[in-house]
C-alpha cells in the first residue's frame, strides 16, 4: 500500500490545481487481480501488437469484488473525506468505465477538451452538469498500468476548474449540456492555462475537481494504456455542493467553487 496520504499541502494542491495524486493509491496485487478481469474481457492480447486493431476500446462497469476494494483502500476513504466532506459521498460500488488505449496509427476522435457532465435531461443527447455539480462530487483517474507520456495519459488544464464555475452559473439549476459549456466559452477560456499529464505507475490515482477541463490523446507508446475513470457520488441526490452553509463546514470541492464564483456570490 502507497504511504502517501490527502495532507494539508495536497488539500491546498487540490485548491489551486484542481487535482491531486496519490502514488500507490491501490496495492499491486489488487491491481493484477482487476486487470486480468479486463483483459478476459477484450479480444486483444495484451502481450500480441498484431491483435491491436482498433485505438482505443471501452468496456463497461466493473463491480466484482477486486474493483470495490480498489475504490474503497483505506487511504482514498480518507482522502474521499477530506476533499468532499466527511458523510457526504457514497461508498464506490466499483470503478465504472475502462478505456483502455492502444497504439494505433488512426486518431480515436475523442481527445476534444470537456468536463464531465452527469445527468441526463429529457430530449437531450449530450449529459448536463450544473454549478452545484448535480450528480458528481469528483472524478477519479485510477492507472491501471504503467503511463508514461507517450502512452496516451489524459491531459489536463491545471487550474481550469476555478473557471468553470463561472460558465455554469448563468444557467443556475437546469445546467447546460457539456456541449454548450464547452463549445460556447469555457474552452477558449481556459486555453492558456498550464497542462499536466496523468502519468504514473499502475495503482497511482489521480482525485480530481468535477469541473477540472481535461482531453484525451492518441497513444505514441508501446503497450496498451488502461485507466478507469468513475465519479466519487453524493451520499444523496441533491447533496451534491452547497454554496451556502450556515455553518461555514464546505469541503474544498465547495471552496473551490465558491472561489471560481467570488465575485458572484
Amino acid at each position: 500500500m502507497g504511504t502517501e496520504t490527502m495532507d494539508d499541502a495536497r488539500v491546498d494542491r487540490f485548491l489551486r490545481d484542481g487535482f491531486v495524486v496519490l502514488r500507490g493509491a491501490v496495492p499491486g496485487d489488487l491491481v493484477e487481480r482487476c486487470r486480468e478481469i479486463l483483459w478476459r474481457d477484450l479480444p486483444e492480447d495484451p502481450d500480441d501488437p498484431s491483435t491491436w486493431t482498433r485505438p482505443v476500446a471501452r468496456l463497461g462497469g466493473y463491480a466484482q469484488e477486486p474493483f470495490r476494494l480498489a475504490a474503497n483502500t483505506p487511504v482514498l476513504r480518507a482522502a474521499y473525506d477530506r476533499l468532499a466532506g466527511a458523510g457526504r459521498w457514497a461508498e464506490p460500488g466499483g470503478l465504472g468505465t475502462f478505456p483502455v488505449r492502444f497504439p494505433h496509427p488512426d486518431a480515436a476522435g475523442d481527445d476534444g477538451w470537456h468536463i464531465e457532465g452527469s445527468y441526463a435531461m429529457d430530449g437531450e443527447t449530450w449529459p448536463f452538469a450544473n454549478v452545484f455539480s448535480r450528480g458528481r462530487l469528483m472524478l477519479l483517474l485510477f492507472l491501471f498500468s504503467d503511463v508514461s507520456e507517450d502512452d496516451a495519459p489524459t491531459r489536463v488544464r491545471i487550474g481550469s476548474h476555478l473557471e468553470t464555475p463561472r460558465h455554469l452559473q448563468r444557467a443556475g439549476e437546469a445546467g447546460l449540456s457539456v456541449l454548450d459549456v464547452c463549445t460556447n466559452g469555457l474552452v477558449d477560456a481556459t486555453a492558456g492555462l498550464p497542462e499536466a499529464l496523468v502519468t504514473g505507475r499502475a495503482g497511482d490515482v489521480f482525485l480530481c475537481h468535477p469541473f477540472l477541463v481535461h482531453a484525451a490523446q492518441s497513444h505514441r507508446g508501446r503497450v496498451p494504456r488502461v485507466m478507469a475513470q468513475p465519479p466519487l457520488l453524493p451520499r444523496q441526490a441533491g447533496e451534491e455542493v452547497r454554496l451556502e452553509r450556515p455553518d461555514g463546514d464546505y469541503s474544498p470541492v465547495e471552496i473551490a467553487i465558491r472561489r471560481g464564483l467570488a465575485d458572484l456570490l
